[in-house]
């Protein structure tokens, strides 16, 4: 067992920290960009459409791009995806667009659909224009929780048909997991809030802050004081890890730490353990694992109870991982934690085995490993209590996700949901599809 917690700020020089947390990928120039956009085939069944969530017309956006057309490629990127900017950065292209390249299937070599997309998108953001309109009045009032992805997407559309819509964000900022909860190597240098306020831009969108859903607001009262509600508040409750020793300082949820890094105003100040854990195995643990490491921790190990073909982190981001140094260990849970004074200083882990319907099941088998922080990234769940504020009526919720339907309509009248906090893929490109199909269904309903 350690000799104690080894926890400190500034463990690399300086200079490394831009580095280490500047762009994952280096934009495209213009004379690359061209180059990439030839390679596009143009397919009139173009299967990456059908892989896009949100359906851009990519062989259309890459055209123009090729004929030096920008503003109109980013026209044909933000009109389906007003968060056309954000996805180029956190999309997973290699599973969804660019697995489903023809240039893949032949080449094993897509063409770098979200590189272009951000070439697009960035430039016509840094000219400051507002590309889109506000229809005439409808004289409806919308209410909109969680300033997130699916909410601003909703919002957007909504103001676009002419409804007013208020917005209720319970902190301080607008972005949602964009802000707070992506690695900030991903979306840098406040790109979140400058896409935000692009959206805002729009007009007829007025955000409240600090008016989270059950203390400040409720759902009851936004039912009677606007015409419809779209409710887009992500998975706020984190996973509990029923382990010995759980309740020890120094172990937090993942999510807590990549927060306070991407709000963090100097990285090098932020204090990081030599040796530190992940447990879990999707793309948070990825993020958690790899930030930590680019901090300076110089032994970070992320285990799994399963294999890691069960990993729901992209092998894109296991490959990156393994890249920054991070060891990934399979076949593992954990059984207890032990500490020094109150404070974790290792785990004991017991191997596991695929068992019954491919869970995995303890084989008695045991190891330890030091540790000087511990992260846990093993899921997020729906905050369901803030929704049964005492109504006669009460939304649906199955397999912890607002139940919806094709339209995002939940099981009350006028009531809609996405993003997260429903049933789908965890994607920042679903829940802007989320958004935009609700918002369009709340038009129907609201002149109805």
């Amino acid at each position: 067992m350690g000799a104690g917690p080894d926890i400190a700020a500034g463990r690399r020089e300086a200079a490394e920290y831009a580095e280490a947390f500047g762009e994952l990928k280096p934009p495209l120039g213009r004379s690359s960009a061209l180059v990439e956009a030839s390679r596009c085939y143009f397919c009139y069944d173009a299967p990456c459409i059908e892989a896009c969530p949100t359906g851009i017309d990519i062989p259309s956006f890459i055209r123009k791009i090729e004929t030096g057309n920008v503003k109109g490629a980013a026209l044909d990127i933000l009109e389906p995806n007003i968060f056309g900017g954000a996805c180029a950065r956190v999309c997973p292209v290699e599973t969804l667009c660019e697995q489903a390249c023809v240039r893949e299937a032949q080449e094993g070599k897509p063409v770098a659909i979200g590189l272009l997309q951000r070439y697009a998108t960035d430039r016509f953001l840094e000219t400051g224009a507002q590309p889109f309109a506000r229809a005439a009045s409808s004289g409806k009032r919308v209410a909109v929780i969680g300033a997130g992805p699916a909410g601003l997407s909703a919002a957007h559309r909504l103001s676009r048909l002419g409804h007013d819509v208020t917005v209720f964000e319970a902190r301080d900022k607008p972005g949602g997991l964009n802000e707070y909860g992506i690695a900030a190597y991903k979306v840098p240098n406040d790109f979140a809030q400058r896409e935000a306020a692009f959206i805002l831009g729009l007009g007829g969108i007025e955000i409240e802050y600090g008016k989270a859903l059950g203390k400040e607001i409720s759902l009851t009262r936004l039912r009677q004081d606007f015409g419809a509600v779209f409710i887009g508040v992500g998975q706020a409750a984190v996973r509990a890890l029923d382990a010995e020793g759980h309740g020890l300082t120094g172990i937090e949820p993942a999510v807590d730490f990549i927060e306070r890094l991407r709000q963090a105003g100097d990285v090098s100040a932020l204090p990081v353990g030599r040796r530190i854990i992940v447990i879990g195995g999707g793309n948070t643990a990825v993020d958690i694992a790899v930030q930590t490491k680019r901090l300076g921790a110089e032994d970070v190990t992320i285990v799994y109870r399963r294999g890691p073909d069960a990993m729901s982190a992209t092998g894109h981001e296991q490959d990156l991982a393994q890249t920054d140094g991070v060891r990934i260990r399979h076949w593992a849970q954990p059984k207890r934690f032990a500490g020094e004074a109150g404070r974790v200083s290792a785990v004991e882990f017991e191997r596991t085995e695929p068992g019954a319907g491919g869970r995995a099941q303890g084989t008695g088998e045991t190891y330890t490993l030091d540790a000087d922080m511990v992260f846990t990234a093993i899921g997020q769940v729906l905050l369901a209590d803030p929704l049964a504020d005492g109504a006669a009526e009460s939304l649906t919720v199955e397999g912890g996700c607002i139940a919806v339907d094709g339209d995002m309509a939940t099981s009350l009248p006028g009531v809609y949901a996405g993003g997260d906090c429903v049933a789908g893929q965890d994607l920042t490109v679903q829940a802007v599809e989320d958004g935009k199909r609700a918002a369009l269904a709340m038009d129907k309903y609201l002149r109805s």
